[in-house]
């Protein structure tokens, strides 16, 4: 199970929100070193180095809605309920 797990809706057509969740994805793997991929209309991500390491989660984009999960590891928990806020400041940005 993932340690955060943030459901949004959106109004875009699917390919803009895959262009948005995409560049989100880019953005993220400078500032954290993450390794990303698109498997069909999710990208699925994880941190092997760095600050962030062994976090790893999900972007699922869907018609209307976007799914964010996160598992973060065990030493960065305790920060949870900080990256929950940023990923949700980020969405409402993106979307």
């Amino acid at each position: 199970m993932a340690t955060i797990d943030i459901h949004r809706s959106h109004s875009l057509p699917k390919d803009e929100a895959h262009k948005r969740a995409e560049n989100f994805a880019k953005t993220m793997q400078q500032r954290f070193e993450l390794e990303w991929r698109w498997e069909g209309d999710r990208i699925v991500f994880e941190a092997p180095r760095g600050a962030a390491k062994g976090t790893r989660g999900s972007v699922d984009v869907g018609e209307g809605d976007v799914r964010v999960q996160i598992d973060l590891p065990f030493l960065l928990r305790m920060l949870k309920s900080t990256v929950e806020a940023k990923v949700h400041e980020k969405l409402a940005q993106i979307l």
